[in-house]
This record gives structure tokens, sequence and C-alpha cells, in this order.
């Protein structure tokens, strides 16, 4: 196991009913800016029992938050922050919520421009106002990370910045929250947390043991109970489950002591950035053709992750290993979310607009072991069309 250092100083209010909370959490002299999306929350009833916990606050309410949320539209969250003096900011929403309200959080008391966050991949942070958050969706994991994607949409740039100051400091997680999600959105989360997990998982082996079992564990009750979500949206424990999951995921747990690819996540960024489609959607496209391409590299803990979670244990080596990548394709289809390029309309004439974005941000050197060239990138996309 390699050396690590981990802290996490998230408050979780996990369960039904503890949106109540909220009120326990917030600062007595506290000007709330309450940051949401496409106002679903007004429909299903989230945003009445946020409402009621704030009862006696002052607040104020910032909605539209996209759902890769843009550059632009942050930036005039950040005004009404400074305008009315908010010294707390509560995220209610998703991940892209969460990301956005972090964005708003650090660039508020930024005393250059904001896109510096970003560029310097929140390296010049120094402070940021409280957040806290309502998760709504099941999938990023932001609500117990520093993490931030930001879409700056002029540009079609999708980055991503990091930074002590904006872990939230608390989340909220009701599962009963998420019962009204869409298919897709349900869909979307449970790809969206299975491939954050095996990022960090599906990459060479260090002998670590407990991370590698968390991993499998999360990964099992993805596989069991992603499904049943679809069929049946509204039942608490696999909701509570995938909920935790999502949480568990990306908080920081898995990377401990342990090499992480994430050249999935990059490349499938500079595709939504480009063409729009789905956070998960990319994964879906991305991940199983990063396999097949590294499959010699990564063949030890494919042959692993075949056996512990697949259950594959016929066949050579080479065999197993493909297996395990085509159960992964099949999943993701099961979803309901398509595993190739050209199921979104996409051929071969996007590959160079990808990998120029790629070599434009400095993602030049891309995997665990850092050798996923542009090239290598060009090669990736082939497969996945």
């Amino acid at each position: 196991m390699n050396n690590f250092s981990y802290r996490n100083t998230t408050q979780i209010h996990f369960g039904q009913g503890q949106i109540a909370k909220i009120r326990d959490e917030m600062p007595a002299d506290a000007r709330v800016l309450i940051t949401y999306g496409g106002g679903s929350i007004k429909k299903n009833g989230v945003m009445d029992q946020v409402l009621t916990a704030l009862e006696g606050t002052t607040y104020f309410e910032f909605g539209g938050i996209e759902p890769n949320p843009h550059f632009e539209t942050l930036m005039k969250a950040v005004e009404v922050v400074k305008k009315e003096n908010i010294n707390f900011i509560l995220a209610v929403g998703g991940g892209s919520v969460i990301d956005g309200s972090k964005f708003i959080a650090a660039a508020a008391l930024y005393p250059n421009d904001p896109w510096e966050i970003i560029q310097t991949y929140g390296a010049k942070v120094t402070q940021a106002v409280p957040l806290g958050c309502v998760l709504t969706l099941a999938a990023t994991g932001s609500e117990m990370n520093n993490g931030a994607v930001i879409t700056k949409a002029a540009t079609q740039d999708k980055l991503f910045f990091f930074s002590e100051h904006v872990y939230p400091k608390f989340s909220v997680l009701d599962p009963t929250t998420t019962y009204s999600l869409p298919p897709r959105q349900i869909a979307n989360g449970v790809v969206d947390s299975f491939v954050h997990i095996v990022e960090q998982y599906v990459t060479y082996p260090v002998n670590a043991k407990v991370q590698d079992r968390l991993a499998e564990g999360l990964l099992l009750n993805i596989l069991e109970d992603g499904p049943k979500a679809l069929e049946t949206p509204s039942d608490y424990d696999i909701r509570a489950n995938l909920m935790w999951s999502a949480t568990m995921a990306l908080n920081g747990l898995l990377s401990t002591g342990v090499p992480a690819d994430w050249a999935t996540h990059l490349i499938g960024q500079e595709i939504t950035g480009l063409y729009g489609l789905d956070h998960g959607q990319t994964l879906a496209i991305v991940i199983p053709a990063v396999w097949t391409y590294k499959k010699e590299a990564k063949k030890a803990k494919l042959l692993q992750y075949a056996e512990r979670v697949w259950g594959i244990t016929e066949g050579d080596d080479d065999a197993r290993a493909s297996a395990a990548i085509e159960n992964t394709r099949q999943f993701f289809e099961q979803m309901g979310v398509k595993t190739r390029l050209s199921d979104y309309g996409l051929d071969r004439s996007v590959i160079p607009a990808v990998v120029a974005k790629l070599e434009e941000h400095g993602h030049v050197q891309l995997g665990e072991r850092a050798d996923i060239t542009p090239q290598d990138v060009k090669a990736i996309l082939e497969l996945a069309l």
C-alpha cells in the first residue's frame, strides 16, 4: 500500500427527515443563498422542507444551474452573494448544483479573475463562503469531497478544481429526495458512481486489501441495486444503499494508498464539453475502450475484478479479462446507458476535436502510469465507435 494522508471535514446527516437538521447547522447571523437547478425541488416537496428548516433565517434563491454548471451562470450567482452579503450557501440538488455552488463559494471571495480558480485547478483558492448541501441525486460524491467540475460555455472548456476550502460543512442525504428522478438520471447516477469506483480500483495491485475489498463491496451493491432502482424507484432501502454507495465512491477513502486512473473522466469531460452528452453517458462510452486498449497493463486488476465482482473463473487470463470488460458494458446497457459514440450520432470525425481539447488543457499523460498520450486517446476513441 502506498503512503497517504486522509482528512474529510464534512458532517453527514443521512436518512428520511434529516433535512430538518439544517436549522442546527446554520450560523445565528446566517444570510443564506439557496442554489438549485431546474426547479424540480419546488415540485417534489424538497424546497418546502428546506424552507421549513430555514424558518426565521434570511435567505435568497438562485436557480437555473445547468447539469454541467456554466461559469457564466455561476458568475451571476457570485454577484448575488456580493450584493446581498451572503455568508452561507446551501446547495439543493445533485452534483452539478453542488459543484457549481463550490465555485460560487470560492469565486465570491476571490480577488482576481475567477476563471483563474479553474485554470490553476484550485491552487490559488485561500478562502470560500461556507457551504452546505441537500443531495437530491446520488452520483458524483461532490457532497463529501473538495472537488468540482465547471464548464465555460463560451469556449466549450469543461475543467475541474480542488480546494480544502470548499468541503461542504454538512450534507443532508435523504434517500426519499431521489424518488422522483427520471430513469435517465437514475441510470447516469449509477454509471457515474460505478466508474468512480473502478477508476480507483482497476489499475495495478499495491496490496491495498482494505481499499480493494471496500471497492468490490460497493460495486456489488451497485450491480445489485442499480437495476432495481429503475424497477422500483420508491424503494427506500434500494435508494439509501445507492445514495451512500455514491458518496463513499468519491469521498477520498477509496483513493487512499492506491494508484488512480481518471483517464476515462478526463476524456469524457471533453466529449461533454464539446458535444453535450451527459457525463454518465461519456463514462459508459469511454471506460470499456480504455480497458480494452490497456488490457495488458491492467490485466492483474481486471482479473481480480472479474473474479471478485463478476464471479468469472473460467477461461484463460485474456478471456476472463475480456469477459469482465464486456460484462461491464452490458451492465451499463442494462441501465439504459448506451456505450458507443455511434449510439449518440457521433463518428470518428469527433476524435481530433476531443484530442485537441485534451492537448489544450495539458492532459497529455493520462492514466495511473501517466502513459496514455494523445495518440493513445485517438486509438481508444476508435475502439469506442
